[in-house]
């Protein structure tokens, strides 16, 4: 009763340490689906002011409409009357030009949001250029100097948040290494065992290949679970969206936590076995 009570206990306890640290490979996940969402949102929170010559007619306005809706650097646009863009200058600024000047000096413009794949400088001065050429447009104004440190403080950001997720994936690497070959370790001998008889290498790996591939699937699905439950409750109960919850983001979650599991305990299951295989059987006493 005890072998199978310690043989049980053992796989549960490997199986539980191996969630818990596939539930840091999910969180880190979030945490790259979160940064990735903040730098969709900041890219795409970029104006380009696009200022229209004074009395544009409707159907150029038409045109340009249809053209925005069209071009694929374009994620949105807002039309501002120069009624609008007036009503605005007062409320920012505290003044109206008009009671000095005796009319409205502003004009008719165009608010376009770029893609996050455009709000670059590159791209955003091409977009300058194309729209700079067109008959009804008279200026064309985008934050320069900030769209340039803007995309280099992202990168630098990004590029530290990858090496940092990097280093704690190799950790997450090791700790379910060492979980599953001090699991193997208690078999040694039956291994070399096997070894002994003739048996070939992946015929002694393959059962515990095998078991510990399904335990790599249980180990990811408890660590999803915790994860969703998690997530709800910061996005529910604390009012936190850390990422858009898309169909794709999810996707990416599940597979990046559940293919972790398979190719981690698998590669372990491989390895370990291998070591022991390989090991003088005097070497077996002194482990």
């Amino acid at each position: 009763m005890s072998s199978p009570h310690r043989f049980f206990n053992m796989y549960l306890t490997t199986t539980i340490s191996v969630s818990l640290v596939l539930l840091l490979v999910g969180m880190l996940c979030v945490l790259l689906l979160a940064a990735n969402t903040l730098i969709t949102r900041v890219k795409e929170n970029v104006a380009i002011t696009v200022v229209l010559k004074e009395n544009t007619d409707s159907a150029s306005l038409q045109r340009f409409d249809q053209m925005l809706e069209a071009v694929p650097y374009c994620h949105g646009y807002r039309y501002v009357s120069k009624e609008e863009a007036l009503a605005e200058h007062i409320r920012d600024l505290g003044e109206d030009p008009t009671q000095f000047l005796g009319y409205n000096p502003l004009n008719d413009s165009y608010e376009i949001h770029p893609s996050k794949e455009y709000a670059c400088p590159d791209s955003v001065a091409q977009i300058d250029k194309q729209l700079s050429s067109l008959p009804y447009v008279s200026n064309v104004i985008y934050p320069k100097d900030v769209l340039e440190l803007m995309n280099s403080n992202l990168g630098d950001a990004a590029a530290l948040l990858l090496a940092a997720v990097g280093i704690l994936l190799l950790i997450a690497l090791a700790l379910i290494v060492n979980t599953i070959r001090l699991q193997i370790y208690s078999k040694r001998f039956i291994i070399k065992t096997m070894s002994l008889v003739g048996a070939t290498a992946w015929t002694i790996r393959r059962p515990f290949v095998r078991k510990n591939v399904l335990m790599g699937c249980v180990a990811a699905l408890l660590a999803l679970l915790t994860l969703g439950a998690l997530i709800y409750y910061v996005n529910v109960r604390l009012g936190i969206m850390l990422f858009a919850l898309t169909w794709q983001n999810l996707v990416i979650l599940g597979g990046a936590v559940l293919l972790s599991g398979i190719a981690i305990t698998l590669l372990a299951s491989v390895f370990a076995t291998g070591h022991y295989i390989r090991m003088k059987t005097d070497s077996l006493y002194k482990m």
